[in-house]
This record gives structure tokens, C-alpha cells and sequence, in this order.
């Protein structure tokens, strides 16, 4: 059943993209861009419902009131395509360090030069990351919301921390507040797996680290902060969904921090 639910949503996901890039795309480009977000924002919702719907999947978000007015660097934990795209409602105008390939895509490109993201070339250094870091700034100057994952990449969930240094640079460059996210939908919707399984967990939004910092403390206090919020959750989330399927990574951190075996 939750093979059949998992293709079943899978399908149902990329219909809805398609359906609304070919409904609403009008719009999406002849309105003013603060206005066109509606667009994917909505596409977002649609899927949570999908995903709830069909796969029985549910999420709850706790601390919405440390989210902080004007420009800051969202900082979530990335463990799967979810995280990818699902908290973007919640956010007024964010906005992504891209890799430049992503605009070559047809029409996905056209969509992300509406939104005024940023292109880097990952291999760039010198000018041309500078250039990088003064359009940043500007978007930054003007209230978006910078997201960035510290981690780099999807990681499992329990695997052992591997924060990249960049998001460091990027605190002190851009003097604006850090704000971490812990989160476990990676137990739900696996990365490089096409399953999807039923359950509910939530979404941390932590107390957001003031400008001002030194660069290795703010990085020390990030991972300690981010690590700690997360086990916790790692441990909430799976006493509240016995039956999901547990990773290694995820069982190994489990007993490491002394949680009882899974009971499903």
C-alpha cells in the first residue's frame, strides 16, 4: 500500500507542477514579481495537501515569532526535496544562491530570473564571487530572505553534523541574523528514494543568532545549537511515528543519545 500511495503521489506531484506552470504562468509573468510569488506559494500549499491526502503525510510548524522582521539568512536543515521548497509560504520574499545551470532550464529558468535569484558559478572564485556577494547584498538590503542550507547538501536524518564554513562568510559579510531550522522530513520522504510514508512531525524554527558575532563563534554556536535542537526532535519525532523506517544513520544517533529502540 504505501508503494502504491508513494507512486500514486509521485505522479500526482508532477501533474500538479505542469498543470500550474501551464495555468498560471500567464500571470506569473505579467504581474510585479512581489505579487507573482503567489504562484509557487501556492503550488507549495497544493502539495501539502497532496501529500496529505495521499500519503497521510502531516507537518506542524513551532516558532513562527522567531522569524524576524526585514532580511535575514533562513537556515534549515536539508534532509530532502520537502525541505527544498515547503516552508516558502511562510517566508515574504526569499531568495536563493543558485547554481547558473539551473537558469539554462526552459521555463524554470525564465521563472527564477522573475524571482531576481542569484546565479553562481560553483567554481568561480575571485571577481566574480565578489560580484556574487554585492548582489546578495543588495537583495539582502531590501528585506529578502537568503536561505541556505549549512550543511551543503541533503544529508540523512542522524547523520553526523558536516557544517560547511560558507554560511560563516556569509553572517559576517552580510551583518544580518541567522535564523536555524531543525527538521526531520527526511524519515518521510527519503532522499534518492521514491517512497513516501504516512506520518507527522514538526517543523523547529529556533531563536535566531544576532548580527555581530566573530565568524568561528557564530559557526560554533550554530552547530551546537542546530544539533542539539535536532536530536531532540530526531528523538519526539520518532516516538510519535514508531512504524516509520529508521536509516542507519538515524538508529546509530538514536542510541547514541539513549533513546529506547524503536517500538514498531
Amino acid at each position: 500500500m504505501i508503494a502504491f500511495r508513494s507512486i500514486l503521489f509521485n505522479t500526482a506531484f508532477y501533474i500538479n507542477l505542469i498543470v500550474q506552470m501551464i495555468l498560471f504562468t500567464p500571470y506569473y509573468f505579467l504581474a510585479n514579481r512581489k505579487a507573482a510569488w503567489r504562484v509557487p506559494k501556492n503550488w507549495v500549499k497544493s502539495n501539502h495537501w497532496l501529500q496529505k491526502v495521499i500519503v497521510g503525510t502531516t507537518f506542524e510548524i513551532e516558532g513562527l515569532e522567531n522569524i524576524p522582521e526585514g532580511g535575514y539568512i533562513f537556515a534549515p536543515k536539508h534532509q530532502s526535496f520537502w525541505d527544498a521548497y515547503a516552508l516558502l509560504p511562510w517566508l515574504d520574499d526569499p531568495v536563493y544562491i543558485l547554481k547558473r545551470e539551473l537558469g539554462w532550464i526552459p521555463l524554470f529558468g525564465q521563472y527564477i530570473f522573475k524571482m531576481r535569484m542569484i546565479p553562481v558559478n560553483r567554481g568561480a572564485k575571485g571577481k566574480v564571487m565578489a560580484a556574487v556577494m554585492e548582489r546578495t547584498k543588495r537583495e539582502m538590503e531590501s528585506g529578502r530572505q537568503l536561505i541556505i542550507y549549512p550543511e551543503g547538501t541533503r544529508r540523512p536524518a542522524g547523520a553526523p553534523p558536516s557544517y560547511k564554513y560558507g554560511i560563516a562568510r556569509l553572517y559576517r559579510d552580510l551583518d544580518v541574523p541567522v535564523v536555524p531550522v531543525v527538521m526531520h522530513p527526511g524519515l518521510f520522504w527519503p532522499r534518492r528514494k521514491f517512497l513516501r510514508f504516512p506520518g507527522h512531525f514538526k517543523v523547529r524554527i529556533l531563536e535566531p543568532i544576532a548580527p555581530g558575532m566573530d565568524p568561528d563563534d557564530f559557526m560554533e554556536k550554530l552547530v551546537e545549537v542546530m544539533e542539539t535542537a535536532s536530536d531532540a526532535l530526531l528523538i519526539e519525532t520518532v516516538e510519535a511515528n514508531p512504524h516509520v523506517p529508521l536509516r542507519e544513520d538515524a538508529r546509530r544517533r538514536l542510541a547514541e543519545l539513549g533513546a529506547p529502540p524503536q517500538s514498531g
